[in-house]
C-alpha cells in the first residue's frame, strides 16, 4: 500500500521552519539565516520512508506585510495550507502564545494540527512543560513534539506522527528527488542566503538574485550567471566591496557550496544592479519569481 501525502509548515519568522526542512529532507533544500523573512516562497521537501512520501512545504515566516512582496508572502502561507493533509506549527520554547501564533492557529482551525516547540537545546528541559501549557490553553493539538531541528533531536518522533496523517496514493514525486526547485531558482537562493550572511546588518531585506543562466556541461562544469538585484547605489557599493572584495567572497562562498551539491566545477559570474522599490512593483515581482 501506497501512501503520500503533504505537510505544511508554519510559523513565525525565525522559528527555524527551513533548519526543520533540512533536516528532515536530510540535505540543504532551504537556504537557512539570522535575517527574518530569509525564506519568501514555498519550498517542497520530500520524505520518503517505505511506502510513504510526505512532501513538507516551507513557507515565510507570519508577519504583517508592509510591501507587495511582503503580502505575497503572506498570501503564499494562505494557499501553502491549502489542500494539505496536516499542519505543523513550529514555535520558539517561549512559555506565552504570541500574536503571530494565535493568528496562524486560526487559519489553520480545520485542519489537523501538530505543536513542534523547537529549539529545545536553549532552555531547561523543565521550561518546556510551561510552553506546552500556554498552547494548550488555546487549542488541543493532535500531537506535541519538542525537538531540536539543528541537532536533529526528536525528528524520527516527528515523522511518525506525521506519517499518520499520510492518506494513501500514489507518490506526487519520484523517489530520489528532493525538492521541487529548478536549479535556476536553488542557485540563485545560494548566492542570496550568502549576501545575508556576510552582511547581515549593512544590507536590509531588499535583495533579490536572479539566475539568468546555468548551464550544466557533459564533462560535468557548471556555468552560472547571476544578477544581485539592490534598491540603493549605496546597498551596491556594500555589496561590491573596495575592489570588488565582497563580491568576490559571495562568490567563492556560493561556489563552493553549489560545488559540493552538485559534485563537480562550477563557475559563477556576478553582476550587481539597482532596482528601487522594486519589492513594491509587481512588474519586478513577477520578473523575480514571486507571481
Amino acid at each position: 500500500m501506497q501512501k503520500s501525502g503533504m505537510v505544511s509548515i508554519i510559523g513565525r519568522p525565525n522559528a527555524g521552519k527551513s533548519t526543520l526542512l533540512n533536516a528532515l529532507v536530510g540535505e540543504k533544500v532551504a537556504i537557512v539565516a539570522q535575517k527574518p523573512q530569509t525564506t519568501r516562497s514555498r519550498i517542497c521537501g520530500v520524505v520518503n520512508r517505505g511506502e510513504t512520501q510526505a512532501v513538507f512545504i516551507d513557507t515565510p515566516g507570519f508577519h504583517k506585510p508592509r510591501t507587495a512582496l511582503g503580502r505575497h508572502m503572506t498570501e503564499t502561507i494562505q494557499s501553502s495550507t491549502a489542500g494539505v493533509d496536516c499542519v505543523l506549527l513550529v514555535v520558539p520554547p517561549e512559555p506565552r502564545v504570541g500574536t503571530q501564533e494565535s493568528l496562524l492557529l486560526e487559519k489553520v482551525k480545520h485542519l489537523p494540527c501538530m505543536l513542534v516547540i523547537n529549539k529545545i537545546d536553549t532552555v531547561p528541559k523543565s521550561d518546556i512543560l510551561a510552553v506546552i501549557a500556554a498552547y494548550q490553553d488555546v487549542r488541543v493539538f493532535d500531537a506535541v513534539i519538542p525537538i531540536s531541528a539543528a541537532k536533529g533531536d526528536g525528528l524520527e518522533i516527528l515523522l511518525e506522527e506525521v506519517f499518520k496523517f499520510i492518506p494513501e496514493g500514489v507518490p506526487l514525486f519520484p523517489p530520489d528527488m528532493v525538492s521541487d526547485q529548478t536549479d535556476e531558482v536553488f542557485a540563485a537562493e545560494i548566492i542570496r542566503e550568502k549576501v545575508l550572511r556576510l552582511l547581515e546588518r549593512e544590507v536590509p531585506h531588499g535583495v533579490a538574485v536572479l539566475v539568468e543562466r546555468f548551464l550544466q556541461h557533459d564533462g560535468g562544469l557548471i556555468e552560472c550567471d547571476a544578477t544581485i538585484f539592490c534598491e540603493k547605489n549605496s546597498h551596491k557599493g556594500i555589496i561590491i566591496g573596495k575592489n570588488g572584495v565582497m563580491l568576490g567572497k559571495i562568490g567563492k562562498l556560493s561556489r563552493v557550496e553549489l560545488e559540493e551539491m552538485y559534485g563537480g566545477p562550477v563557475y559563477i559570474r556576478l553582476w550587481v544592479r539597482v532596482r528601487e522599490g522594486w519589492r513594491d512593483n509587481d512588474a519586478q515581482l513577477t520578473n523575480f519569481g514571486f507571481r
